[in-house]
């Protein structure tokens, strides 16, 4: 075996490079950015004052519930130009239609306008309720618990009133839960002795 006699290697002179610099680019605005500054200008022709807007409502929010029902309350002041009503029956809306022709029976609609009728103040508010999940019974309770606890938020001096008959109380009873081996919460299947 012949081997070749190894040769060194010349080294190469390391010669100092400069890297190029990246020229500067102009900054090409994002159409993200574009829209951005549309919308602001928007915003600004919007703020300046054209004509005169509607004063917004003000209103008094609480929150009742019963049972699984929920139920939203805005409590506003009624104006003396608003529609009137006759003097029993109170201006409450639920899920945009009237408190009577929601419920059904008289029950309900005595259980849902009793915090207004107990302060004898029917003509004096109005209210929209947003009721949701549960039944019609649950529903009118949580509408009445939510209704007296935005009069409350209107004036204090209610709340010994609506406290007295019962109305600020939250009905904390649910229906129980299933147990295995059980038809219902406690209901047992037929007993057999053989």
């Amino acid at each position: 075996m012949v081997t070749e006699p190894k040769t060194k290697k010349k080294a190469t002179p390391k010669v100092a490079v400069k890297k190029k610099q990246p020229a500067k680019k102009t900054a090409k605005p994002k159409p993200v950015e574009i829209e951005q500054a549309i919308a602001v200008e928007k915003k600004e022709e919007a703020l300046t004052p054209k004509e005169p807007k509607a004063a917004i409502e003000k209103y008094y929010e609480a929150v009742g519930r019963r049972k699984e029902s929920v139920a939203r309350v805005r409590l506003f002041t009624k104006k003396s130009t608003d529609e009137q009503l006759p003097e029993d029956m109170a201006m409450i809306t639920i899920n945009t239609k009237p408190y009577r022709e929601y419920f059904a029976t008289d029950y309900l609609h005595s259980a849902v306008d009793s915090p207004m009728k107990k302060l004898k103040s029917t003509n004096r508010f109005k209210a929209t309720i947003l009721v949701n999940g549960g039944g019609t019974s649950g529903q009118a309770m949580a509408a009445r618990l939510g209704l007296s606890k935005a009069l409350v938020m209107f004036d204090k001096n209610f709340a010994k009133k609506l406290k007295r008959s019962g109305y600020l109380t939250t009905d904390a009873r649910v229906k129980e839960r299933r147990k295995y081996g059980l038809k219902k919460a406690r209901k047992a299947p037929q007993w057999s002795k053989r």
